[in-house]
């Protein structure tokens, strides 16, 4: 009897009630990824509080430090690798596995059984591995998403789905401040029945909709990538700490050492990557000018936005916040709250341009968004120090507003220039700049502002002190310390006179008065204002220069760029229309 030969395989019907179960689950997991990356960065004063330790005495603060950057130097150094595992093994095996990890993670954060030190390595360990959880849920969402939805809503959902990972940015400011007023175990906490719901909601209903490539692990490229980059943030950590008489440590040997070391490891990556016949990323996928160009917009923009995010903290909590009345203590929440603006513009956006970017394309929006953000640079530049509030939270808001129209398009022209069986990697690829940006923006803004304070700053602070009674001696040695010391001490909601005067016990032998003017919430603004603004135009200029040439990468994708990728491999959607063999 003859066999008929078998029908050729179409691309299947979308089931229609599968992909919004995809889209909700995978929201919730990026938003509470990107959540835990930023609500460290306002709740801070109480995490170290609530295990009695000053983050600012001498040695420790590298704790500081490495709450703020371990968490996004753990992502940036993953995604890629966990997206090729996805890949192999399956992108929803390797996302549910991430989600338990992050939960796992979050409730052993909760309950931190040491004190001082030991207590602050136990935080950054745990947060380590909820950032290697984290990192499994980011790489492979956006995968899970275009293998989900059809080709004319990809815009729309990966829209959502990027909108969620920077809101979660965004509000984690706010989120921090709030629960950190209350118990600063709150801020894990938070995590716990959101992530146990999601992970047993995850393992029942998310399937596996793409290929997978099977192949073997590339243990020297992973190596390779992951030692070379985390050489280079970890330098990049390292800089920020005063170093022998320097106010900043990129004089260090070491640093020196591992940003080299970094580079020539990362550029063996790269020998590897063309060499081997399993590679961990396909080098191929940077031919195409929609990925290439739009990784290298994403990253820019990723620096300018961190950055952004770090200098705005500091500029309200050290200056603005105590100069209209509030404590120092409160500034944090405040501080979140009055960068709700920002928050609001993004989350508006972010939607409605994915949903445009499927209609009208991605390269405008995302070029125009882009140029927009560098725009809202200028304008904060213009801004005086003691500015009203009402222009700030405009400009802000045009920033979030900025971010949306770029980051929804470009993810999409990145996720659908790659072929179906690379998209995991594509999408750790993506995550990868975005994270590896994030964690050098809060390098690079803050030694641009350091370099703007160190020239101007000590004079400031030498005359300010002298001329509330403070002795010369003393007056000198306070206004030579590393200006790090009083930005991180403002950040931390600590009246940085109060805390740099009290080793040398000057504040006792003060008048009252004295002591009123040096402690209160105008005295420090009013001396760093000066100095500060200089340091503020640096950083947003950068920050505008850094847009600028988003938007040119953005406008350099091809509007071709899919069609020439065709020719060359087989696309997403031709993947799912390849015939089937004859039976």
């Amino acid at each position: 009897m003859k066999v008929p030969s078998a029908i050729p395989a179409q691309r299947p019907v979308p089931d229609d009630r599968y992909k919004w179960t995809a889209l909700t689950n995978t929201t919730a997991a990026v938003f509470m990824s990107a959540l835990d990356g930023s609500i460290v960065l306002i709740s801070l004063p109480a995490i170290f509080r609530g295990i009695h330790l000053d983050p600012l005495a001498p040695g420790n603060i590298a704790y500081l430090l490495w709450m703020i950057m371990g968490y996004r130097l753990v992502q940036a150094v993953l995604v890629a690798t966990v997206g090729r595992l996805g890949d192999m093994y399956g992108r929803v095996k390797i996302y549910n596995s991430g989600f338990a990890v992050f939960t796992f993670a979050s409730i052993l954060l909760s309950f931190d059984p040491f004190d001082g030190g030991h207590a602050a390595m136990w935080l950054i360990g745990w947060r380590v591995a909820q950032a290697v959880g984290g990192s499994m849920l980011t790489a492979n969402s956006a995968a899970i998403l275009t293998d989900a939805f059809p080709k004319e809503q990809r815009g729309f959902a990966l829209g959502i789905n990027q909108v969620a990972a920077l809101g979660g940015m965004f509000i984690g400011l706010v989120a921090g401040g709030l629960l950190a007023a209350w118990d600063w175990r709150a801020v894990f906490w938070v995590n716990v029945p959101v992530g146990v719901f999601f992970t047993v909601w995850a393992y029942r209903t998310l399937r596996e909709a793409g290929p997978r490539g099977g192949g073997r692990i590339d243990w020297w490229g992973n190596i390779t990538f992951a030692v070379g980059l985390s050489a280079v943030l970890i330098a990049v950590t390292f800089g920020l700490q005063p170093y022998g008489g320097h106010t900043m440590g990129w004089t260090n040997p070491l640093v020196d050492v591992l940003i080299i070391g970094g580079l020539l490891l990362l550029a063996a990556f790269v020998c590897i990557e063309r060499r081997v016949s399993a590679p961990m990323i396909d080098l191929s996928l940077f031919r195409s000018r929609a990925f290439t160009f739009g990784n290298l917009a994403g990253l820019a923009v990723s620096i300018g936005r961190g950055g952004l995010q770090f200098v705005l903290v500091i500029w309200l909590q050290g200056i603005w916040l105590p100069v209209h009345g509030y404590s120092y203590e409160d500034t944090p929440l405040w501080a979140g709250i009055f960068m709700l603006p920002l928050t609001a513009g993004f989350l508006a956006a972010g939607p409605v341009c994915g949903y445009l970017s499927d209609r009208l394309g991605s390269r405008w929006l995302a070029t125009g968004g882009a140029l927009l953000f560098g725009g809202s640079f200028i304008g904060l530049m213009l801004v005086p120090i003691d500015f009203s509030y009402w222009i700030f939270a405009v400009l802000i808001a045009v920033n979030g507003i900025a971010s949306g129209m770029f980051a929804s398009p470009n993810s999409s022209s990145i996720m659908g220039s790659v072929p179906a069986h690379l998209r995991g990697v594509a999408s750790g690829m993506r995550a990868t700049f975005q994270n590896s940006g994030t964690a050098i923006s809060i390098g690079v803004f803050f030694s641009l502002m350091i370099a703007g304070l160190a020239g101007t700053l000590p004079h400031s602070l030498a005359t300010g002190l002298q001329d509330q009674g403070v002795s010369p001696a003393v007056a000198t040695q306070v206004a030579n310390l590393p200006p790090v010391s009083s930005l991180f001490a403002a950040q931390l909601g600590v009246n940085p006179i109060a805390y740099l005067l009290r080793p040398s016990g000057t504040l006792a032998h003060l008048s009252a008065a004295q002591q009123h003017t040096l402690t209160g919430g105008e005295f420090f603004p009013h001396l760093i204002s000066g100095p500060f603004h200089s340091g503020l135009v640096i950083v947003f200029a950068f920050g505008a220069a850094l847009a600028l040439l988003a938007a040119l990468a953005s406008l350099l994708r091809s509007a071709g760029s899919r069609r020439k990728t065709r020719s060359r491999h087989t696309t997403a959607d031709d993947a799912d229309q390849r015939p089937a063999p004859s039976a």
